[in-house]
């Protein structure tokens, strides 16, 4: 997922997002520890998907709080 794709979402669709993605990555967890997952970047793209969303949800919360304190 592209940063710019992130960034036009909702904060409500990114948490559902994450909640989503964090799911898959405990199966894929799951899957690599019993030897089924073929394709093990796949962890790796999905952590750095979420780590993505997270920053973009941090961002617009510390903008929120900028706002507040000016």
């Amino acid at each position: 997922m592209k940063i710019y794709e992130i960034r036009q979402m909702k904060n409500e669709e990114i948490i559902q997002r994450i909640k989503d993605e964090e799911k898959n990555l405990l199966d894929l967890r799951f899957s690599h520890a019993l030897k089924q997952l073929t394709n093990t970047a796949k962890l790796k793209l999905i952590r750095r998907d979420i780590s993505k969303m997270r920053t973009i949800l941090n961002e617009r919360e510390s903008a929120e709080n900028k706002v507040k304190k000016d």
